[in-house]
């Protein structure tokens, strides 16, 4: 009886989390995904212990509910080389259908920069690709919000 019991417990426990996740998901049906645009790039002009790098961000909004964001993780690839990474808690209350500027604090990440350093100087191609990748916790309720945009930064130059 007390191993039926027990097992009775876990599945009602188990139970109750899957409702729990079911309602969370379901707070803000139809909402759309924030938006980030990298609006600034510069060397940190106080930064001891090493170089730290600023980076604007934009963080757009596009719903009627506010969204206080708990935290935010980051970071910058170039050539699949991990150059820059971070993470911030200090984040301002997004109105709805409105954008807050951000400024985030990067470290460079020195083996990262090495091996893109020695990709590099094998042969520099064309162009370099590069990867913004974040992870945005609106709070525990929500689902963590994943934001990544890929590019390339084309090093040919360009004759008219």
């Amino acid at each position: 009886m007390t191993k039926l019991a027990r097992s009775g417990g876990w599945i009602l426990v188990c139970t109750l989390g899957l409702l729990l996740l079911n309602s969370c998901s379901s707070i803000a049906p139809g909402n759309e995904r924030l938006q980030v645009n990298l609006t600034s790039f510069a060397l940190s002009p106080d930064s001891p212990g090493g170089p730290r790098f600023n980076i604007g961000l934009q963080v757009v909004n596009p719903n009627r509910d506010p969204i206080r964001l708990a935290g935010i993780a980051y970071s910058i690839e170039v050539q699949g080389n991990r150059i820059l990474s971070g993470a911030q808690n200090d984040l301002p209350v997004i109105q709805g259908y409105s954008s807050a500027d951000i400024v985030i604090e990067a470290s460079p990440n020195l083996l990262g920069g090495a091996r893109l350093i020695a990709d590099l100087l094998r042969g520099p191609g064309d162009g370099l690709d590069y990867t913004f990748k974040a992870k945005l916790d609106p709070g525990r309720l929500l689902p963590d919000i994943s934001i990544e945009e890929s590019g390339r930064f084309n090093l040919q130059r360009q004759v008219p």
